[in-house]
């Protein structure tokens, strides 16, 4: 009786024994899971909004690893990166023209100020829907009724600037950023677009006779002002030679022999050819001819003296 009770008793502490080692993993498994659940991690470019109970209570978690509450709080991930929103619609000019496959292109990120806001009024995944679909069309189509088709083409820089300042006062006390907006394509009917292009090419051609117009009278001008240079040129010259003629008139005047003066200044030390108008005029001969005859003049006299 006694083994059989000692046995029952092991048996009993026994099975205790693992209900206890259970129950110890259980609540080990328990915590673990709580303590992984403790923590979330939010990745770069976004920013975490945690809730608890359904309810905002933080909406500016930086990027890493932040603690909330398992099962009552949670945390969620918003980008808060730049994003584009792009759109295909139509519009008319002011004269009636329209404008078809208009194509928009918007850049946009969330003020991280006012997230918590857009949550609570509008949501993050109706954003587009609420805002950007109605305000960046009507907008678009409002700046573009402004103006005639033709302006348009020459002017779409400038309507476009008219676009991004209203979308930017509109948009930016919801919380939505604006950094850029683009026109990325818009067409008219065909007919229209080719009396645009016949008048944009007339337009070049006339330019392009106002240059040569313009080169021909520059032509013109330098082709004067050279005349009026080599008149004046002449001028000065000619002034410069009465000038002369005036002072040698008046030299000749208080004196007769300045003529001679002159030629003695002026001559270049070669005698002429012939002097005299008589019958035997004198002859100049060149310097070897000269010498020649020097030297048999001087050879005859010399052989007269010797026979003598």
């Amino acid at each position: 009786m006694a083994s059989t009770k000692f046995t029952t008793e092991n048996k009993d502490n026994g099975k205790k024994n693992i209900s206890f080692w259970v129950l110890i993993g259980v609540i080990t498994v328990f915590l673990m899971i709580v303590l992984f659940n403790c923590f979330a991690v939010v990745n770069e470019g976004y920013i975490g909004v945690k809730y608890q109970f359904g309810k905002i209570v933080s909406s500016d978690l930086s990027a890493g690893l932040n603690f909330h509450i398992p099962f009552i709080e949670e945390i969620q991930e918003v980008d808060t990166r730049e994003q584009i929103y792009s759109i295909q619609t139509n519009a008319y000019t002011s004269d009636t023209q329209t404008v078809d496959q208009l194509s928009l292109k918007m850049n946009y990120y969330y003020d991280g100020t006012k997230l918590s806001e857009i949550i609570r009024t509008i949501g993050i995944a109706n954003v587009e829907t609420k805002l950007l679909v109605p305000n960046v069309a009507k907008i678009a189509k409002n700046e573009i009724g402004k103006v005639r088709a033709e302006d348009l083409v020459q002017t779409r820089s400038e309507v476009q600037n008219a676009i991004y300042e209203s979308l930017k006062e509109t948009l930016e006390p919801s919380g939505i950023i604006v950094t850029a907006f683009a026109i990325e394509n818009l067409s008219f009917d065909s007919a229209f677009e080719q009396s645009i292009q016949a008048k944009v090419i007339a337009a070049q051609d006339a330019l392009k006779m106002q240059n040569k117009t313009a080169e021909k009278e520059e032509e013109a001008k330098q082709q004067v002002i050279a005349a009026q240079a080599e008149a004046d040129s002449q001028k000065i010259k000619a002034d410069a030679e009465a000038y002369a003629i005036k002072a040698v008139q008046e030299q000749l005047e208080k004196s007769p022999n300045y003529i001679d003066y002159l030629k003695i200044n002026n001559w270049d030390g070669v005698l002429p050819q012939a002097i005299g108008t008589e019958v035997n005029p004198f002859i100049a001969l060149d310097s070897s001819s000269v010498s020649s005859r020097v030297t048999g003049s001087t050879n005859t006299a010399a052989a007269s003296s010797t026979t003598e």
